[in-house]
């Protein structure tokens, strides 16, 4: 049996909000109890399976983030970059086409990158039985045993039984109830929520699109044919890509085929879709609190409180959620964490960068933070990994200045190429072409003071980049 792994990280994550930023989702954060992100978790919990190495599908902005954080793990996968997300039918079809180039056999374990799942040997278990009837040319859903009236979660009602409750025919798919049908479905004992993971023959999953989503498939063909590969990237046609429309596969295949069926899986599941189930998975205090951070606290409880860059200090707080970072506070009642997404609307609305961004920005060769701004000026701490080399650019609007405080740089400066040592610094005019590396074995700090009537992000234009940022 040859069982690929397809990996779903296109999230954004915005009900995690401050932490979870678009190009920094949830699934890149290491927020469970345990220093993996939540990506790596989905990846090093298929430990002791036999399977093949995965499939990861992400936001073209993500790759670095993504290929580090597999490269933290060491696992190896090939990562599929999306132009544009369009939901996840032709993502999974994007997946499927590719598999069977390697294996027309082939199984695909289909999982999103920012779930929690605690019980490890239940999840073997319920696989190995999706496995046989995925075999049998089913298209198998997990359904998390459901054990409270969740409004937050969409539903599947279980129908005929195929073997001692190792699997049941789907009767139908549910959006997200209100409180009181989602009680009724509690006591019925036959619904289970939707997992969003699914396990088929890459195979029969393009059979059934090819019934109900032809234009999908056709599209997703398109796409596959004009793939162009870098490394471990494989990149996506931009232009046939957005072609396509959105659609999940839920509404795609799983509610139209007559082959789907519901694996009960029970194994400590959350989707840590919002700051209240974060909570719910996460140790909390004898006062029910979970608490991250330098964070003081006199009789609160049933909190989170997260403290990222400051002491945090709460008095009688009771079902509250608080979060600093080092550019946004939240204060929410627990009850309505999943109204944080309207926060991020607004922020979006508004082109706040801060929906986008934090304040310290990931770069494939490390990360910048700024530290002062004003109109004319800027100040930022960089920091560049061993080894490692910003693009040879330019900027037409900004001059730099740059302050060497730990490491050694090797810094071009128009025909110049020389180092600089620790308390060391140079001057890099505007329309200069330039470039940082680090040569060394440890990181390198610098502080650039940037000046000029305009300091956007995108006055810079890259003539050579080793990841193929050119253009």
């Amino acid at each position: 049996m040859h069982i690929i792994p397809v990996i779903l990280s296109g999230g954004n994550g915005t009900r995690l909000w401050p932490l979870s930023r678009e190009l920094s989702p949830k699934q890149f954060l290491p927020l469970l109890d345990s220093n993996e992100t939540l990506l790596q978790s989905t990846l090093t919990r298929l430990d002791g399976l036999n399977i093949t190495h995965p499939l990861v599908i992400c936001n073209s902005e993500h790759r670095f983030i993504v290929a580090e954080q597999l490269r933290e793990i060491a696992k190896s996968a090939k990562i599929i970059l999306e132009p544009m997300g369009k939901n996840t039918a032709p993502a999974i079809a994007i997946a499927a086409l590719l598999a069977m180039q390697h294996n027309q056999d082939a199984i695909l374990l289909v999982l999103p990158a920012d779930h929690s799942i605690a019980n490890k040997p239940r999840f073997h278990e319920a696989i190995k039985k999706a496995a046989d009837f995925a075999e049998q040319d089913f298209l198998a859903t997990f359904g998390i045993t459901v054990d409270r009236p969740e409004t937050g979660y969409g539903y599947i009602k279980a129908g005929e039984s195929l073997g001692e409750g190792a699997a049941y025919k789907v009767e139908h798919f549910i959006e997200k109830p209100n409180l009181e049908t989602a009680k009724q479905f509690l006591e019925a004992g036959d619904h289970y929520w939707n997992s969003g993971m699914f396990m088929f023959k890459a195979s029969q999953y393009l059979t059934e699109l090819e019934k109900f989503a032809p234009d999908i498939l056709t599209i997703s063909k398109q796409a596959v044919c004009e793939t162009v590969k870098d490394d471990d990237f494989i990149r996506l046609d931009k232009e046939v890509f957005a072609k396509c429309r959105a659609d999940s596969i839920d509404y795609a295949v799983m509610e139209r085929t007559t082959k789907s069926v519901v694996i009960p899986l029970d194994a400590d599941w959350s989707d840590v879709g919002s700051w209240s189930s974060l909570w719910e998975v996460k140790h909390q205090d004898g006062n029910g609190n979970v608490l991250h951070g330098d964070v003081i606290t006199h009789e609160v409880t049933n909190s989170y409180l997260h403290s990222e860059d400051r002491m945090l200090v709460a008095v009688g707080l009771e079902e509250c959620i608080v979060v600093e970072t080092a550019d946004a506070v939240l204060v929410a009642n627990k009850n309505k964490a999943q109204d944080v997404k309207e926060i991020v609307n607004h922020l979006k609305h508004h082109t706040r960068d801060e929906a986008i961004n934090h304040k310290r920005v990931v770069r494939p060769w490390g990360s910048y933070e700024t530290l002062v701004e004003g109109t004319i000026y800027k100040v930022k701490r960089i920091i560049v990994n061993p080894g490692a080399s910003l693009s040879l650019q330019l900027h037409h609007h900004r001059s730099e200045h740059w302050i060497v405080v730990k490491g050694v740089a090797e810094v071009t400066c128009g025909e110049r190429v020389f180092t600089l040592q620790h308390d060391q610094s140079t001057y890099i005019p505007a329309e200069t072409k330039h470039r940082l590396y680090n040569p060394g074995t440890i990181a390198l700090e610098l502080i650039e003071v940037q000046t000029g009537e305009y300091l956007g992000e995108d006055d810079i234009v890259r003539f050579q980049d080793i990841y193929g940022r050119v253009g």
